[in-house]
């Protein structure tokens, strides 16, 4: 018996190891705090909206308008972030962020916010965030050692994934006790609270390459992905379940309305997803397998669990459950795939390589979500879910017979190796001053 224990004590410690690093730790801390806003965010601006006088309609145009600038300015993200110090980058997207909160709440808490207040708001919110996902990518493989980081996404993603369980709860809350605005006025508390962790971090200047045009820096971000078929064949398979998983988020709270109970099923179900996803965080902290991207898209398959569940539909229960092993799958697939890409991408075109990569596996969701109400009208629920899933298995599993993806190891150290291709061209290297 003790033998276990000081086993589990010591697959833990192992699991927090990047917690030992002093710039994880404040990075950490910031990405913690902000997530904690964003959670409540979300539920803010739906409300922000209603209580201006906005309808249904109004919500979702702000919400795409978010979305679709996000898309828009990703991969001119993806270029400053390999052409700067990826932690100003990350900085100024906070100061950005902070400042649109904090313009929205000062309009809706003097009663002069309207609708279109709102929707630029999110516009500009949007682009900024564009910046900011992919240089945080690439600090993070800065700072952290090649062996440690599946744990450190792991750490990072289960921070986001606690804070969609928790922050909505504290918002409804929050938001029937003092409104949305100063909801928001919070949320950019916590924008600053980062920016701050990002100006504590004190890290060497990297060496880079000098930049050219902007659109060589581009093209030498695709060179970078083109050159690996392997790489792109699995960017298809993650945009094929892209595409194929929102039906779930389509159909599931009208079959939920209509068969389970009404909206607190779903919110039951979605509950069960968020919870998984803090799992598959926990699963990532211990298991690093030794073939990352085979276990990893092997687990994404789990994804197609509550589509089939739903196509029944299975009792409440048991729905619950497959949306939380979904979660698991999603998470431990995230944390895995992060950690190879930082190991498996030069350092100079990380960040545009994973702007592409975002942009790629994601682009197909909107389509997928214009989709899946026609499909289902004219076939039926069943029909759609179950075609949904088998847009996922079918080429999820394909990945384990791709011999660049099985070729993508884990060594005894820890570290994650692969093909060998897409060498960065940087005759004129250069530190970035400080």
């Amino acid at each position: 018996m003790d033998d276990r224990r000081s086993g589990a004590r010591r697959a833990w410690a192992r699991g927090l190891s990047p917690f030992s690093l002093r710039a994880f730790r404040i990075l950490w801390i910031g990405h913690a705090v902000s997530a904690a806003g964003g959670g409540m965010t979300r539920i803010a601006l739906v409300f922000s909206i209603l209580a201006v006088g906005g309808s249904v309609t109004d919500i979702g145009l702000v919400m795409a308008g978010q979305v679709g600038t996000q898309v828009v300015f990703t991969l001119v993200g993806g270029v400053w972030a390999d052409r700067l110090r990826r932690e100003l980058v990350m900085l100024t997207s906070d100061l950005v962020r902070a400042a649109v909160q904090v313009v929205l709440a000062v309009l809706l808490l003097t009663g002069h916010a309207e609708v279109w207040h709102l929707a630029g708001g999110s516009i500009v919110f949007g682009a900024a965030l564009a910046f900011f996902g992919p240089a945080s990518s690439g600090l993070i493989a800065e700072i952290v050692p090649p062996e440690q980081l599946q744990r450190a996404n792991a750490l990072m993603s289960s921070c986001y994934s606690f804070f969609n369980v928790v922050s909505p709860a504290v918002a409804g809350l929050a938001i029937a006790l003092v409104g949305p605005g100063l909801v928001l006025l919070l949320d950019a508390v916590t924008f600053v609270v980062s920016a701050v962790s990002l100006m504590m971090l004190r890290l060497e200047p990297r060496t880079i390459p000098a930049p050219g045009s902007f659109w060589a820096d581009l093209r030498a971000g695709w060179a970078e992905l083109a050159a690996r078929p392997w790489l792109c064949f699995n960017l298809v398979v993650h945009t094929f379940q892209n595409l194929a998983v929102v039906a779930y988020f389509v159909l599931g709270p009208a079959i939920a309305n209509d068969s389970l109970g009404g909206p607190s099923a779903w919110g039951f179900i979605a509950s069960g997803f968020a919870a998984g996803a803090v799992a598959g965080g926990i699963v990532a902290l211990r298991v690093e397998p030794g073939r990352p991207l085979v276990a990893g898209n092997l687990a994404l398959i789990l994804t197609a669990m509550p589509l089939l569940a739903l196509a029944v539909p299975l009792p409440l229960w048991a729905i619950v459950v497959a949306a939380f092993i979904s979660g698991t799958g999603d998470m431990f697939l995230d944390a895995v795939w992060r950690a190879s890409m930082q190991q498996l991408i030069p350092g100079p075109v990380l960040a545009r390589v994973d702007s592409y990569d975002w942009l790629i596996s994601t682009v197909a969701a909107p389509i997928g979500l214009a989709l899946v109400g026609p499909l289902a009208g004219a076939t039926s629920n069943t029909s759609t879910l179950l075609l949904a899933a088998a847009m996922i298995v079918i080429p999820c599993a394909l990945t384990a017979l791709v011999p660049g993806i099985r070729a993508v190891r884990r060594l005894p150290d820890g570290r994650v190796v692969g093909p060998r291709q897409g060498v960065v061209d940087a005759p004129q290297a250069q530190p970035v001053a400080d």
